[in-house]
């Protein structure tokens, strides 16, 4: 049938088409029957119109065939008209679907325009019946009880899927209709403070942003409802979003009226949340067994901006042994997680702390209330936060929230755990307090509770909470209601009244002047990361994963906050490494300065250059010195995780362990680690299913090399110069065709490469005519092989003898056919560079990388500076401009070069280099690493140097003969000149004496 419906050329009537469709719909996992719901044919439309097919909140037009042009556009027209008239009739939001059964597409309602917003093609031959069918389900939204597996929430809910394609659009369409409402205005406008505030990240107040948090927070409450079993398809949306039934359940801080619940209070609104709510339903929320919501998370917002945020989740399997390896007392520490994300930490402590709980019996309602004292978390990011609130709740379980227990709160919060800016201001000596801005008058209105109330969070959020509620109330004459039944129930002492009351009053001019939305939500997240951080509030046991953000991916004002703080605390390491420095190691130690009490105990996930790498040196010493309050870190070892397939994280990582320690009891991390290796299969989830299938053994660092054991070639070695964007640079030449272009000048025309990157990539080639004496060859990282340098590449560089020509007074304008098109590329660089610091000439030459080459030595050694094995080779070229991808140096002779090539080529060199060498998921940064080992200098009367010479000359004439296929890629000739290396009669020789040589 599948087949015959993809068939657009087969001899088919639109009626037997709109049949096979229907059946399709009928035989297909849907879950039209279990929703009650028919498929209609030919439903009657009103004004003698017909709908072909009709199935729950979708209507489908169906063509024997869709041509472009004006046949698609009446098409459209008429299945505007239908969704139209559905979408009014019910108040619901409805989708439209366009198809002659090869082609598939999905519409909905922008105002009151019909518009396209995915399409879907089957192909007439073996078509894919799955992946229509996800299509299909995605927009019918009528499947009931799918198990929320990772993969199904990724497919079906996933920024891929029709379903979120549907809602974001939709979502996108509401906001840009109501952005200039005040209440929506300021929303936004706290949301981006708030960001661009606490962490200082690459965050930009952009719309789309903000619509993508909405999407995601409004998902996160609606979710918060399904996991405790509330069907919340029988809710109205302002309860969904504000959270009303949990008010009610006396389960606060699940769902909050944050920035995000506009949704609710503008025209079309109500719809949006329905057809989310619709979605989202799908899923049988409360058969979730672990952090189901950070899939979600991840599905829907994109690699690029978690990495900009330094977000790397955890597996569930390893937060789950880091939990039972650290919370060896649940049932009397207390664990926060400083930057929960979405709450995979959280998750296993919770049901960590209940099955002790309930081991020791434990009455529930007692082990629920002193749940959430003893398992906390914070986090920067209100969609993070939200996630991990769900989160919580789906560790406790919707069968423990019976009616026989207190109030509870979930304890996530939104809060800064860096205190970037520090927040002395929220608290005096014996109120907190938060400013609502300014009144009419210009005066600073402040909110103030006493300070004694945060020691219960579930009391203080229920005294905040309820405050808000009262004032939000309609009231009968001019003043504030009464208070005296609330500060009854809620057990206010007389003392503590007159504050509460002020503030009381002050809500309720907010709330008259339309400024109350949000004020509530402030008080009870900001305050709470400074109240933990009080000497008498701080927990036993920090765990977590910290934001991976390194110093070259921060913002300028950062930066500046980032040295500022680390220099403080010997954490800075200097220039040479400023670009590697990363924030784990700060938020690390001022989350151990701030919120962990003495000898109280750590685990963190970290980047793995954490145990090793040279300018993590002053993390490691375990003391950090700070103005206010030192911290040291006894630690208590390290996991390296490197060596796991496939990696857990995008870039290798490790864990770290210690307690806060005093300046006589604190001790550095030990050079040796455990280390992990093993394949795991991407579903598993459990640690009892990881552990048999790794090996854990210990290990030693190698933290870079000793001064004294460094070679007397580190020195002499550059690295190249900085030639990119190579659009604006690197050249293809022509000769000018028939006429020529006389002599000594050569058409120009910027040579492209699939590997280019935004913006450059989408910007169109250079051309131009160009003197020969400017077209430099120039050799890259892709032009060395052990042994051997391929053909050099060409690029227009304004190089005169050793001079580089630029600006007033130089000789550029002598040469015209140089000159126009150094100013064109000048010209697009400023257009399109991302550093406002250098122009185009100070970039070629960045740290006088391409003028140090001149004048050019005769010969020179060359090195990568990237690979997962050593490259070099001996340039004699003297014309040859090196590229930053290389690393080079002048030698004296060919033995020389001889003799280091052996060496350098070596697969013993690797080996012994691998462990010092910078990496992301695989050591493959070697950059100068390569001479912290001994390597001595070539010395001509040594007879262990000249054998290495003579060996090294013997396969430099074996690979020099090697018949390497044109068009071989690079990594594909390395690959085989490794394989002739191994087998070369002189590699055992060689291996054999630089082991000795080396140590």
């Amino acid at each position: 049938m599948l087949a015959r419906i993809a068939d657009r050329l087969a001899a088919r009537s639109e009626a037997t088409l709109q049949a096979d469709i229907r059946q399709l719909l009928l035989a297909g996992d849907f879950g039209l029957a279990e929703a009650h719901l028919d498929v209609d044919l030919e439903a009657q439309a009103g004004g003698g119109r017909r709908i072909d097919i009709e199935a729950g909140y979708t209507v489908i037009e169906v063509k024997r065939r869709l041509q472009n042009g004006r046949p698609l556009q009446e098409a459209e027209r008429q299945l505007g008209g239908y969704v139209r008239s559905r979408s009014h009739e019910s108040s619901q939001r409805y989708v439209g679907i366009l198809t002659d059964g090869a082609t598939w597409r999905a519409y909905q309602l922008t105002g009151d325009s019909l518009t396209l917003i995915d399409t879907h093609a089957l192909a007439a031959t073996r078509p894919d019946g799955l992946a229509l069918f996800y299509w299909l389900e995605g927009v019918l939204a009528t499947s009931h009880r799918v198990r929320p597996a990772p993969a199904e929430v990724a497919r079906r809910l996933g920024a891929a899927s029709t379903s979120h394609k549907l809602d974001r659009a939709a979502l996108a369409a509401l906001y840009e209709e109501h952005a200039q409402v005040p209440t929506v205005r300021l929303k936004r406008q706290l949301w981006a403070g708030l960001l661009d505030s606490a962490l200082g990240t690459q965050f930009v107040d952009d719309p789309d942003l903000f619509v993508e948090h909405t999407l995601l927070m409004n998902s996160a409450h609606i979710i918060a409802h399904l996991v405790v079993g509330i069907d919340a398809m029988d809710l109205q949306p302002q309860d969904l979003i504000t959270g009303q039934r949990f008010d009610q359940a006396r389960i606060l801080g699940v769902v909050e009226h944050d920035f995000f619940g506009w949704t609710t209070e503008v025209p079309g609104g109500r719809e949006f949340v329905q057809g989310l709510t619709r979605r989202l339903a799908r899923f049988d929320w409360p058969r979730a067994d672990h952090d189901i919501l950070k899939v979600l998370y991840e599905s829907m917002i994109g690699a690029e901006t978690r990495k900009r945020m330094g977000e790397y989740y955890t597996p569930d399997w390893l937060a789950e042994h880091l939990v039972d390896t650290v919370v060896t007392d649940p049932l009397r520490q207390r664990v926060l997680d400083p930057a929960c994300g979405s709450g995979t930490f959280l998750f296993h402590a919770v049901r960590r702390y209940l099955a002790a709980a309930e081991a020791a019996a434990v009455p529930l309602d007692t082990a629920l209330t002193q749940l959430t004292k003893h398992v906390v978390g914070v986090d920067l990011h209100p969609v993070a936060v939200a996630l991990a609130r769900v989160t919580y709740l789906l560790a406790i379980g919707h069968e423990r929230l019976t009616d026989q227990r207190d109030a509870i709160t979930i304890p996530v919060y939104l809060g800064d755990s860096m205190q970037w800016r520090e927040r002395h201001d929220l608290f005096s000596e014996e109120h907190v307090r938060i400013s609502a801005g300014y009144n009419a008058n210009e005066v600073e209105e402040w909110l103030r509770f006493p300070k004694d109330l945060l020691k219960e969070p579930s009391r203080f959020d229920q005294v905040v909470a309820g405050l808000a509620g009262i004032a939000a109330k309609p009231r009968e004459g001019n003043g504030p209601p009464s208070l005296n039944a609330f500060f009854h129930r809620m057990k206010i002492g007389t003392d503590d009244q007159p504050m509460i009351l002020s503030t009381f009053e002050a809500m309720c001019r907010l709330h008259d002047e339309g400024r109350d939305h949000i004020w509530s939500y402030y008080l009870r997240n900001l305050a709470r990361p400074v109240w933990l951080a009080l000497r008498d509030n701080r927990m036993d046991v920090l765990i977590g994963n910290p934001p991976w953000l390194a110093y070259r991916h921060m913002p300028r004002d950062m930066q500046a906050r980032f040295r500022e703080l680390s220099r403080d605390r010997g954490l800075w390491h200097g220039r040479e490494f400023a670009t590697n420095q990363d924030l784990s190691a700060l938020f690390v130690a001022r989350s151990v300065q701030q919120y962990l009490r003495f000898d109280g105990s750590f685990a963190f996930v970290m980047p793995n250059s954490v145990l090793d790498r040279e300018y993590f040196k002053g993390f490691r010493s375990g003391w950090y010195e700070d103005p206010a309050e030192p911290a040291g870190i006894a630690f208590a070892g390290s996991w390296d995780l490197r060596r796991l397939r496939p990696h857990p994280f995008p870039r290798g990582a490790g864990v770290v362990f210690g307690r806060r320690a005093t300046l006589s009891t604190y001790r550095r991390l030990s050079a040796v680690t455990e280390r992990w290796a093993g394949r795991l299969p991407a579903s598993i989830r459990s640690w009892h299913e990881v552990e048999p299938l790794m090996t854990r053994e210990p290990a030693n660092l190698v933290a870079g090399g000793s001064p004294l054991s460094e070679s007397p070639y580190k020195p002499r070695f550059t690295q190249g110069a900085s030639i990119v964007p190579r659009v604006l640079f690197f050249v293809e030449t022509d000769t000018g065709g028939r006429l020529g272009l006389g002599a000594g000048r050569h058409a120009v025309r910027s040579a492209r490469s699939n590997l280019e990157k935004t913006p450059w990539r989408d910007l169109p080639a250079l051309e131009g005519v160009v003197e020969s004496e400017f077209i430099r060859r120039v050799l890259l990282g892709e032009s060395l092989l052990p042994y051997r340098i391929l053909p050099a590449r060409q690029a227009v560089l304004p190089i005169d003898g050793s001079t580089l020509m630029s600006g007033p007074g130089s000789r550029l304008d002598y040469y015209f056919g140089l000159a126009e098109w150094w100013r064109q590329a000048e010209a697009t660089w400023e257009a399109h560079r991302s550093s406002r610091r250098l122009n185009l000439t100070e970039q070629l030459d960045f740290r006088h990388k391409l003028t140090a080459q001149f004048p050019t030595p005769p010969l020179r050694l060359v090195h990568g500076k990237a690979g997962m094995h050593v490259a070099a080779a001996v340039v004699d070229d003297p014309t040859a401009i090196i590229d930053h991808k290389l690393y080079w140096a002048p030698i004296a002779s060919w033995e020389e070069g001889h003799f280091l090539s052996a060496i350098l080529n070596s697969a013993v060199l690797t080996e012994l280099v691998r462990p010092m060498m910078s990496y992301g998921k695989d050591e493959r940064d070697i950059d100068k690493h390569v001479w912290k080992l001994p390597i001595p200098s070539y010395d001509d009367a040594d007879p262990t140097h000249q054998r290495l010479a003579d060996l090294g000359r013997e396969q430099r004439q074996t690979i020099a003969g090697l018949n390497l296929t044109e068009g071989m890629n690079f990594v594909a000739m390395r690959r085989r000149i490794r394989v002739v290396l191994g087998q070369h009669p002189a590699t055992s020789e060689i291996e054999a004496v630089i082991r000795a040589m080396l140590g």
